[in-house]
Order: C-alpha cells, then sequence, then structure tokens
C-alpha cells in the first residue's frame, strides 16, 4: 500500500463520518453529559481506550468518574450516568452493566457504530450513533478499507474529544482549570 494513498483514504473516510454523525444527536449528548456530575464509563478494546481517554478528561473537567471494574469503583444510583462504548452493540458484558445499572437507576447512554444491536435496542436510554464501520456491525454506515473496528475507534476517539472541547466552549470553564486537575505525581 502506497502512504500517501492511504493516508487520504482514511482522511476521506473520516471526513464521511463526521459528516453523516447526527449534529443533533452530538449536542444531546453533550447536554446529557453536562448535566451529570457522577459519571460511570465502561468500554472494552481499543473503543475502550477511547472512552477511558473520555473519562480521563471528564475528569480534568471536574466531573466524578469512575472506570467499571476499577477497584474504587462505587455503587451506582439514581441519577448517575452510564456512558458505555459498544460498538456492534451486542458486547455480554457491557449488556451485563447497563443490565445492573439501570436496575439501579443509572441512565445509560450507549455510543455505538451499530444502532440495532440488541442491547442498545433494549437497555438504551439515549445512543449516541457514530456513523462507522464497526466490527461485526450490522447496520449502515460509512465503510472502510481499513480492518475490523479502526474506522469506528478512531472517529470514537475524535468526537469525544470534539465533545470534551464543546462542553467546555459551553460553560464557564477553561483549559487552563482543566489541566489544574492533570495528574502532578508523575
Amino acid at each position: 500500500m502506497e502512504y500517501k494513498k492511504l493516508y487520504e483514504d482514511i482522511l476521506q473516510e473520516h471526513r464521511r463520518v463526521y459528516e453523516s454523525l447526527d449534529e443533533k444527536d452530538l449536542y444531546k449528548f453533550i447536554d446529557t453529559v453536562k448535566k451529570h456530575d457522577r459519571i460511570f464509563l465502561i468500554g472494552v478494546g481499543r473503543e475502550g481506550m477511547a472512552t477511558r481517554a473520555f473519562a480521563m478528561r471528564l475528569m480534568h473537567m471536574g466531573k466524578e468518574i469512575h472506570w467499571i471494574w476499577d477497584d474504587t469503583t462505587p455503587s451506582i444510583n439514581k441519577g448517575d450516568l452510564l456512558i458505555a462504548t459498544l460498538g456492534d452493540g451486542e458486547i455480554g458484558h457491557i449488556r451485563y452493566i447497563c443490565q445492573k445499572a439501570k436496575e439501579n437507576g443509572g441512565y445509560i447512554y450507549m455510543i455505538t457504530g451499530s444502532k440495532s444491536g440488541s442491547a442498545v435496542k433494549e437497555l438504551a436510554d439515549d445512543v449516541l450513533f457514530v456513523p462507522a464501520s464497526v466490527y461485526r456491525g450490522r447496520d449502515k454506515v460509512v465503510e472502510s478499507i481499513q480492518p475490523m473496528g479502526n474506522l469506528f475507534e478512531q472517529t470514537l476517539f475524535i468526537v469525544l474529544d470534539m465533545a470534551v472541547m464543546m462542553i467546555v466552549d459551553s460553560c464557564d470553564l477553561t483549559f487552563e482549570d482543566m489541566s489544574k486537575r492533570h495528574r502532578n505525581v508523575e
């Protein structure tokens, strides 16, 4: 594969995803995040890494953040937000976590590349659909020359970074404020 052709093709895929993403859905997701001070997050694999990076930025914004399965994760209660990324909408152990969170009054926000997935349809209170090719996905999305779920995982990382920037822009918060919460024991 030729480098220049490859990056141009990948950049074009990204452009098509961002142009296809429903902006109203993104703003609804942002509004939901802004309204919740206590947020739990879960994701696995590469999409989990993007979600974990988002969790870090939410902590930098001053939110109380908990990553599911960390030893210090407390109980989810009524009024708490659970953000779950599950590319294909079917991941069994994430389904289980969402079900338990819902039983305990949590609000379930799923980010997916396959909104027809059974966990999404049965458990989500809200959905942010990122229309990018995802591993084992079945919905009509932007196709990719990349393997498995690369396009979804890459665009997820950037969409969540943009969400942080949009939240900061709409609040009485600055990137300087966020940097004061950056880990200082490294």
